[in-house]
């Protein structure tokens, strides 16, 4: 885990911040320091695959994350675990669509996935609209910014695209930069 202080964190709120206020008009602090938090938690795989079936195992399929959402017709143990996995499949579908989106081709053509049936883009946005109406006790402060996620979910996406480029181009700045010369 990295510390909190470490200051790929910083890279990240900066790269948001630019992004989310320029590319998408989404300039709001809280949206923009979830966002960046986001990215800094998901360098940590056991973050990104937190979310665990009842053997335990950790679930990186869409579809079955849902199914492990369920609190009625599934394994969740309550509606606490409900928002919880809901909130990891906002999470992580909006970084697998925003920082991977060619990643998403690829899971969905592997063979007995669920995922397969569902549009990434809605399960996410979908999951921060279920989020935001745990709206009551000690969720009441953060469910504006789930709604705000789900309504504003493409351009969440679109903005994280425009930082997985700058941080493509900071890695290898010289071959982008004769791309598009070439281009």
């Amino acid at each position: 885990m990295l510390p909190e202080s470490h200051s790929l964190q910083q890279l990240f709120l900066d790269l948001v911040e630019r992004h989310y206020a320029e590319d998408v008009g989404i300039r709001e602090p809280q949206v923009v320091d979830y966002v960046a938090h986001l990215l800094y938690d998901f360098c940590d795989t056991e973050q990104l695959f937190k979310i665990r079936s009842e053997a335990g195992l950790p679930l990186n399929d869409v579809g079955e994350m849902l199914l492990e959402s369920d609190p009625v017709f599934g394994p969740a143990s309550s509606f606490d675990r409900e928002r919880q996995v809901r909130k990891h499949i906002g999470d992580y579908t909006l970084f697998f669509a925003g920082m991977f989106p060619e990643s998403i081709n690829r899971f969905r053509l592997r063979r007995n996935r669920v995922e397969s049936l569902l549009d990434w883009v809605k399960a996410g946005k979908h999951s921060y609209y279920v989020v935001s109406k745990f709206e009551y006790f000690e969720y009441a402060k953060v469910a504006p910014l789930f709604a705000h996620l789900a309504a504003n979910f493409e351009q969440c996406v679109y903005g994280l695209n425009m930082v997985k480029n700058d941080l493509q181009e900071m890695q290898h700045p010289i071959a982008v930069k004769t791309c598009d010369l070439i281009m």
